[in-house]
């Protein structure tokens, strides 16, 4: 296959996330991946603007969040409980997600390939930490939204992200935390 990729990766949304709660709205890895970046790049840019530590650029981190789930397209997107499971799920499905990276990566152009493997295979360790930090951003927000539309289905949900947040120990994301997230509380006449 080749050229094949931007068609494919045009099929994010339709792929929905949070398959086993109940949802007052969907989402899809599109519209996840979307915020996934907008999240990463303001993450990497309090990191070296605001909190002056080094880091990843804030511009690769947006690319790679973008394509954080790109492998979903091939593999579906597999649900927390399962996939975290015990180590051995966890371990056989980074493998799954490998080969579907290398098999998004042989469906572009020649030319392109050295571009997009490494955000496709997520190999930069500084720029995937961001891009996970703002991945559990998202998920975090997505339990804010839900509970503000009444659905206590995400309570646990939001209690283990923000536990599991804290557990990263990284200071810009502690930093949007205390300074940005309460706005995700607010409703758009308080905003």
């Amino acid at each position: 296959m080749a050229n094949e990729f931007y068609a494919l990766m045009g099929r994010m949304r339709n792929i929905t996330r949070w398959s086993l709660m109940r949802n007052t709205f969907s989402e899809n890895i599109q519209e996840h991946s979307h915020q996934v970046a907008m999240l990463a790049h303001g993450l990497a840019l309090i990191r070296r603007e605001i909190l002056h530590l080094d880091g990843p650029d804030p511009d690769k981190c947006a690319v790679a969040a973008l394509y954080h789930d790109a492998s979903e397209t091939l593999t579906g997107d597999m649900p927390t409980p399962i996939k975290y499971y015990n180590p051995e799920i966890r371990a056989a499905y980074k493998q799954v997600e490998r080969v579907a990276a290398e098999r998004l990566v042989q469906m572009l152009p020649e030319q392109l390939q050295s571009f997009y493997e490494p955000v496709l295979m997520e190999s930069d360790k500084q720029i995937a930490v961001i891009v996970k930090a703002a991945d559990k951003l998202s998920a975090y927000i997505k339990c804010i939204e839900e509970q503000k539309a009444g659905n206590t289905e995400f309570e646990s949900a939001a209690i283990q992200t923000m536990a599991s947040m804290k557990d990263m120990h990284r200071e810009e994301l502690d930093w949007f935390i205390a300074e940005c997230l309460p706005a995700f509380s607010l409703n758009l006449d308080q905003l």
